[in-house]
């Protein structure tokens, strides 16, 4: 089958970061054609004059339509689109030069009508954005990409930079209401159908998670929250290892209680692993700051994953209440 690219990206109040990734996009060293779709999702800062200024110099379709979440706007742009295979990305990514050959050379080789990639850490991010960045996939935080390298089955792709063909968009309808955790459930019901996913780890892009300590937290507690609703719509997916970061909390709370009363050895285990976090921060981003700032963010990811999780799996899990109307925060209304 001949690939026919359309990149998919909704945009939510983000002119500028639209006018840095499109830059991005004529940085491609590619001699593939490809199209790109941007869904302007009810925004009151609109991205109009940033994509007409490269109307020139890209193959762009702009859309507006009114807010209805950042699933029903891929839905919307992959309905337009006039390619076989679609590629998702958020509007705070920026693609490296050779993102859309790595893309189109792993699925000649070896096709898959999904996948994922993993999302880097620039150079010129801040050192927030960096130690977040390494909070976020560092393999002793979140099993790194959460997927092992090229292999194809169970990776679930994350829609910051995800690929979706056609023929799979429409035989799964696409994302469901639920936000933030579309993009698994995509992912799980895409495999009862019958198709595959997998992971292209040389398909990166550089994420920049415009963000604050307090929207890290915010986003991770949904995070949180998100997965025991998950696990009950697809109860064959749960895993004891979505447990971990609860069990990490709690834990360091009974150590810190056990250290009054001089069990220390407990909180010892603590402190090596930050050590060790600290030193895996600090050979990657080669900054004392950014590592000395990585161990707030592994707090903050664990204590409000962790948190959102428990609070989450109490509700949907244990007393069976409904989802929608004990966290209306996570469902958009279409």
């Amino acid at each position: 089958m001949q690939l026919r690219y359309s990149f998919i990206i909704p945009v939510y109040n983000r002119p500028e970061e639209t006018e840095e990734l499109l830059l991005s996009f004529v940085n491609l060293k590619t001699t593939l054609n490809f199209e790109i779709v941007i869904v302007e999702d009810g925004s009151t800062q609109t991205s109009e004059a940033v994509v007409n200024a490269f109307k020139d110099a890209l193959n762009i379709a702009y859309f507006f339509k009114e807010n209805s979440g950042p699933g029903d706007s891929r839905n919307f742009g992959m309905k337009h689109a006039t390619g076989n295979y679609f590629i998702i990305l958020d509007s705070d990514c920026v693609l490296p030069s050779n993102y859309l050959s790595e893309v189109d050379a792993s699925l000649n080789s070896e096709y898959v009508d999904c996948f994922g990639g993993p999302d880097a850490a620039d150079a010129s991010f801040t050192n927030l954005q960096k130690a977040i960045n390494f909070s976020m996939t560092s393999f002793i935080t979140t099993g790194g990409i959460r997927g092992s390298k090229n292999q194809i089955g169970k990776f679930q792709p994350r829609s910051f930079n995800m690929g979706l063909s056609k023929v799979a968009f429409e035989a799964s309808n696409g994302f469901g209401t639920i936000h933030p955790g579309e993009d698994p459930d995509l992912s799980i019901r895409l495999w009862a159908l019958g198709f595959q996913t997998k992971l292209i780890t040389e398909a990166f892009v550089y994420h920049k998670r415009r963000i604050s300590w307090a929207k890290f937290y915010k986003q991770v507690h949904k995070f949180g929250m998100v997965r025991p609703i998950l696990n009950s719509w697809h109860p064959h997916t749960a895993k004891i290892t979505y447990w971990f970061p609860t069990l990490f909390i709690l834990g360091l709370i009974v150590a810190i209680g056990a250290y009054i009363f001089q069990f220390k050895w407990l909180l010892m285990c603590y402190f090596m692993y930050f050590i060790v976090a600290f030193i895996l921060a600090l050979v990657q981003s080669k900054s004392l700051i950014v590592a000395i700032l990585a161990i707030p963010a592994i707090l903050i990811q664990f204590e409000g994953y962790g948190y959102g999780f428990l609070k989450s799996f109490v509700n949907v899990q244990l007393l069976k209440k409904d989802a929608k109307l004990v966290f209306p925060e996570l469902f958009f209304k279409l």
